[in-house]
């Protein structure tokens, strides 16, 4: 992983990646580098195809980390995730995909992703993963999305 300055995406246009292999996620220097911090993305349209019908699949992601030297460059991780879109995989390798990825990539402190897919089949599945136990000290909120309760 290479940090650089000069994002490859921020400030350029950039097609959306074919597929997650393809996507290249920009990592820069952490601007509170010693500071024990939490940072959040919520993704609420996240969408991939099914394995089996190729239908698509949809879910609710929120990413969680606490950053070491770098951060993620939110457009990257953007067109990183909408890469998916083209993607057939199931529920669980999708979710912990995404979050080693960006592990083993940015070499955060720590991560976790929680993955709220819509029913599939009749039932939603959720998929979590983290790189491990929080830091002492961070403070980790819940993440704010409730079970799938359908209709009422």
């Amino acid at each position: 992983m290479a940090v650089t300055l000069n994002p490859l995406h921020l400030g350029q246009t950039s097609a959306l990646p074919a597929t997650p292999d393809e996507a290249v996620l920009d990592y820069v220097p952490n601007p509170r580098p010693g500071t024990l911090y939490l940072a959040r993305f919520a993704v609420p349209e996240f969408t991939s195809l099914c394995p089996v019908t190729g239908q698509p699949d949809f879910a609710h992601l929120v990413i969680d980390y606490a950053p070491g030297e770098t951060i993620v460059e939110s457009k990257s991780l953007k067109l990183f995730l909408g890469s998916f879109r083209n993607h057939a995989g199931f529920h669980e390798d999708v979710t912990v995909g995404i979050g080693q990825r960006l592990f083993t990539e940015m070499q955060p402190r720590w991560l976790r992703i929680g993955g709220y897919w819509y029913p599939r089949g009749g039932i939603p599945i959720d998929v979590f993963w983290q790189s491990g136990a929080a830091p002492e000290g961070l403070w980790v909120p819940d993440q704010g999305v409730a079970s799938y309760r359908g209709r009422g």
